[in-house]
């Protein structure tokens, strides 16, 4: 008689939020950085992951000519059926790339110790270990930092529908929920 696999524990009993807010990304960055030989591949990893809420698959497929180092656009095409769009990318973003083109001889940005295009264990592993460096209260994956993006957006002010588009959701009601939880649309209810 076969025992049934053991059961997942939900992520609630892990950790109170599926996000992480600005300042933890930033510990996040700096803690990848300071590791092994691939620290900037790593910290790079991060901040394009955040500031373009990639999801994991996009970024291990993300290649060199989908980045326009010259007009500082970056094409992200999305998985699961999402929509494709051009990201402008910020100064700190261009130096970092420019700095990991210099040295790679491969057709995708984010390569292993072997020059192959990373897997998503791969930056499982890189963001979980940076997330344990950075000392943060609780465990940390890659979507989070898709998580950061929208909530960080929302939190700015910025239109549903753009935050829709900027990450590639087809259905708005996924995009909501980043809206939801933006504190900052309460604002000036009570003013003291």
């Amino acid at each position: 008689m076969r025992s049934a696999p053991p059961r997942r524990i939900p992520n609630r009993a892990v950790r109170s939020r599926e996000y992480l807010t600005s300042d933890e990304v930033e510990k996040l960055i700096r803690a990848a950085a300071r590791v092994g030989r691939h620290g900037h591949r790593d910290a790079t990893l991060i901040l394009l992951a955040y500031r373009h809420g990639l999801r994991v698959s996009e970024l291990v497929s993300l290649r060199w000519d989908q980045v326009d180092l010259k007009e500082s656009v970056l094409h992200v095409v999305r998985s699961k059926n999402g929509t494709p769009s051009n990201h402008p990318i910020g100064n700190k973003e261009v130096r970092a790339l420019r700095k990991l083109r210099r040295v790679s001889q491969s057709a995708h940005v984010f390569v292993s110790e072997r020059g192959a295009a990373m897997t998503s264990a791969n930056v499982r592993k890189i963001v979980a270990r940076a997330g344990r460096l950075a000392h943060l209260p609780f465990p940390v994956h890659p979507h989070m930092l898709r998580h950061a993006c929208g909530y960080k957006l929302a939190n700015e002010g910025h239109d549903t529908r753009a935050i829709q588009h900027y990450l590639g959701h087809r259905n708005i009601m996924h995009t909501v929920r980043y809206t939801e939880l933006a504190s900052d649309r309460f604002k000036g209810f009570w003013t003291d």
